[in-house]
C-alpha cells in the first residue's frame, strides 16, 4: 500500500474546504483505498490530508489523468504545499484500514533517520513504540511507512485528543529513553491534525 501525505498553509479557509470536498470524486478510481485529513491542532491554517492507494503503479495512472482536474477546486487557496510519498512498512496495531470514521484525531510524526541507524530505528517502532501504542486505550490503528532517502512516516489515530495527550503525558518520555530515538534521528518534524469529517472519502 502506497500512503501519501499532504501538508499546506491555507490562505483562503472557505475555498479550500469546499475544494476539499470535491475529492470525493476519488471514489471509483482503480486502487483508490480511502482519504482523510483535517486542520493542524498546533499551527493555525495548516491542513494535512492523506490518502492511500493499493499499488504505486495505481497512483500513476490517477496523476496522469484525473488529478488535475480535481485539484483545480483548490488553485488559490494555499500556499506552501509538501506532499510525500510513503511505502507502507507495517501497521501499528493489527490490520490497518484507511478509515477516519472512528477517530477524532491523527497524530502525524516524520523522521529523517540516519543512514547507520535506520535497521535499529525500525526496530524500535516495531518492538518498543508499537506495543505501547496498541496498549493504549484511545489508540485505533496506525501505519508506519518508509521513503526513499531514509525518511519515515508514523501515522496513528486516535479517539480523541485527550486520550493521546494522556498517552504523551504517560509514556513517550520514556519510550524515547528506551527506543535510543535521539541516537537514530537526524530530524523530527510532527503534528496533532483534528479531522475534518468531510474530507473523508
Amino acid at each position: 500500500m502506497l500512503v501519501k501525505w499532504i501538508r499546506c498553509t491555507v490562505v483562503d479557509r472557505r475555498g479550500f474546504e469546499r475544494g476539499q470536498r470535491k475529492w470525493a470524486g476519488l471514489l471509483g478510481e482503480p486502487g483508490f483505498r480511502g482519504q482523510g485529513g483535517g486542520w493542524s491542532r498546533i499551527r493555525p491554517n495548516v491542513a494535512h490530508v492523506f490518502a492511500f492507494w493499493e499499488t504505486r503503479a495505481f497512483y500513476d495512472s490517477f496523476m496522469a489523468r484525473a488529478h488535475d482536474r480535481l485539484a483545480s477546486g483548490q488553485a488559490g487557496t494555499y500556499k506552501d504545499m509538501q506532499a510525500k510519498l510513503f511505502d507502507h512498512r507495517f501497521d501499528v496495531r493489527t490490520g490497518f484500514e484507511p478509515r477516519f470514521t472512528e477517530s477524532d484525531v491523527v497524530r502525524v510524526a516524520h523522521c529523517r533517520v540516519r543512514e547507520d541507524r535506520v535497521e535499529h530505528f525500525s526496530l524500535m517502532q516495531e518492538k518498543v513504540w508499537n506495543p505501547a501504542m496498541a496498549g493504549s486505550p484511545g489508540m485505533v490503528r496506525g501505519v508506519f511507512g518508509e521513503a526513499p532517502g531514509n525518511e519515515f512516516l508514523v501515522m496513528s489515530m486516535w479517539l480523541s485528543a485527550a486520550e493521546h495527550g494522556k498517552y504523551r503525558a504517560e509514556r513517550v518520555e520514556r519510550l524515547l529513553l528506551r527506543a535510543q530515538t535521539e541516537a537514530d534521528v537526524s530530524a523530527l518534524a510532527g503534528d496533532v491534525v483534528a479531522l475534518e469529517p468531510s474530507w473523508t472519502v
